[in-house]
């Protein structure tokens, strides 16, 4: 096994996911970038973009030219920007195009969780200073704000026609974690403080208020009265972005958000709930047989998906080693190289580079499909990787 906790290790391994991309990641016919790729790093259905894909990508490059200044990477990241505003950017209705196929619009669904990774992806385009995308930022900003923000509830709505007509009653917390998630890198990337006040706003509710209704946990599904949901879903365990029952990578991820958070601005509920949201996501869905994170859980506990995503591991080992960075407690880099042991073993693909994106219980694959469009480019494993260097920088400081 390498040594996880180096940082000579967690660059290669960087440069190793991106090297898989590399050879045919760009979409020089259509613009954007190829979004379904094979074990082996060959395209298929290379018309079909994905706005969550299309943001995250961009997100993988401005960060890698972030870290390595290396101008191949900006290039890539100007690359992405230039196909959001030409290709998903719809000027008409104000909005982004939610799928394209061959860049037609497919899906023109108003996403809050799509406004989330473009605010997220903007915002790495800002630190590294490409032309107008804090221009882009704001605007993204006002349109979130003006469509789905309920003051009231001190949450964002998730859904609207593409007119912006109506606005779903369904609420989410996915949409608001990874709206979190961007505000806290918008902040980074601007100073402004209206980011950072919002993203705290999100956490507290989510995190403390809604997770006060489901027993400390956060659950994914809420009425418009933000009544707890118990029943959404139930027959769909493995929907993309609602499935039903508790999802640890969710809590784990909140735990990394709070975390963040608490760096910028330190209060004693953030550290407490994080580590509770870990250490139950871990004790319930840690598969002590086969090793890895189970995918979700019952009210009761029961395991209701036994499959195994590379994302909540990722997100896990990142989450643990943050927590040991706060806390100085071991138990939590104990957790760190449990998680990378599991995922050096059965996750990482030695042959081609990167991640296998599912695994079942057993930790065989279900396909030979690694990436697909909205569901996986390796932003999740790349982002671990940078926020644990940033640690151990932090460390060696």
């Amino acid at each position: 096994m390498p040594d996880f906790k180096s940082a000579e290790f967690l660059q290669q391994h960087i440069d190793s996911i991106l090297a898989f991309y590399r050879p045919n990641v760009v979409d020089s016919e259509r613009g954007g970038f190829h979004q379904n790729f094979f074990d082996d790093g060959q395209v298929f259905d290379p018309g079909f973009k994905h706005l969550v894909s299309s943001t995250r990508m961009i997100f993988n490059y401005a960060r890698a030219y972030q870290h390595s200044g290396d101008p191949a990477h900006l290039a890539k990241a100007q690359h992405g920007l230039d196909y959001l505003r030409s290709a998903h950017w719809d000027p008409a209705r104000q909005g982004y195009h939610w799928l394209l196929r061959d860049n037609v619009p497919e899906d023109q669904t108003n996403h809050c969780y799509g406004l989330a990774f473009v605010i997220l992806a903007l915002s790495t385009c800002v630190e590294i200073e490409l032309h107008g995308a804090r221009d882009d930022l704001y605007r993204a900003w006002e349109i979130l704000n003006r469509h789905f923000w309920l003051s009231h509830a001190g949450l964002y709505a998730d859904e609207a026609t593409p007119d912006w007509q109506s606005v779903s009653d369904y609420r989410g917390q996915n949409a608001n974690m990874h709206c979190c998630e961007a505000l806290l890198a918008a902040h980074a990337a601007t100073g402004d403080a209206q980011f950072l006040d919002r993203a705290y706003t999100l956490a507290n509710t989510v995190a403390v208020e809604l997770a006060g209704k489901a027993g400390g946990l956060v659950w994914e599904h809420y009425t418009d009265k933000l009544e707890v949901d118990w029943d959404y879903n139930r027959d769909d365990p493995k929907n993309l972005y609602r499935p039903w029952g508790f999802q640890p990578g969710h809590q784990t991820e909140w735990s990394k958000l709070l975390l963040l958070l608490y760096r910028q601005r330190p209060e004693a509920w953030m550290l407490k709930r994080a580590r509770e949201l870990f250490d139950r996501a871990l004790e319930t869905c840690w598969d002590n047989e086969c090793g890895g994170i189970l995918y979700g859980h019952a009210p009761d506990g029961s395991i209701c998906d036994d499959d195994k995503y590379f994302w909540v591991q990722a997100e896990t080992f990142a989450a643990a080693a943050l927590l040991a960075e706060a806390t100085g407690a071991e138990v939590y880099w104990q957790w760190y190289q449990r998680i990378w042991q599991y995922c050096w073993q059965h996750f990482v693909d030695h042959s081609h580079g990167a991640w296998y994106r599912l695994l079942n219980s057993r930790n065989e694959k279900y396909s030979n499909e690694k990436s697909i469009a909205g569901g996986k480019c390796d932003y999740h494993t790349l982002g671990a990787c940078w926020e644990v260097l940033e640690i151990l920088r932090r460390a060696g400081d």
